[in-house]
Formats: C-alpha cells, structure tokens, sequence
C-alpha cells in the first residue's frame, strides 16, 4: 500500500529560536502584533508499507534517525493512505 506522511519538526520551546525571533523581531517592525514566532520544517514522504501501523514506524523511526535532532527537536507526523 502506498501511504503520505506529512511531518512538522519544530524546536523544543525549552529551547532559544533564532530564527524565529528574528523574524518576529522584522514583522513587529512592519506593525504586526505578533507574540512569538517560531521557526521549524515540514517534510512530505510518500512511501510503501504493509500497513498505516508499519508505515507509521517507519516515519517514526526516519524521525528519530535522522529528520529530527531529538536533543534541540520535537516531531509530530500524520500518516494517510494514498
């Protein structure tokens, strides 16, 4: 069965983004009232499993191994069939 995951990798709110003050530091200058901004990535993997459950540990595992720094990240995924 053929299966999309879309996954949002964001930084843990434990810790500084950058990034994201960065940039709610340039809307607030462009008088947007914005309270925090905070800047991750989103991945779409389209893949082949069994299975929703296997095709969610495979996700998972592609997480953990190498889309996601678990030490400065944090991941959420949904998996559909196609």
């Amino acid at each position: 069965m053929n299966f999309k995951a879309e996954i949002d990798v964001m930084p843990l709110k434990e810790l500084l983004d950058p990034q994201g003050k960065a940039v709610e530091h340039s809307l607030d200058k462009l008088n947007f009232d914005v309270k925090d901004v905070r800047i991750g990535k989103h991945i779409t993997i389209r893949l082949s499993a069994e299975s929703k459950e296997a095709a969610h540990a495979q996700v998972d595992n592609a997480c953990k191994k190498l889309l996601a720094n678990p030490i400065m990240e944090g991941y959420k995924f949904e998996v559909v069939a196609e």
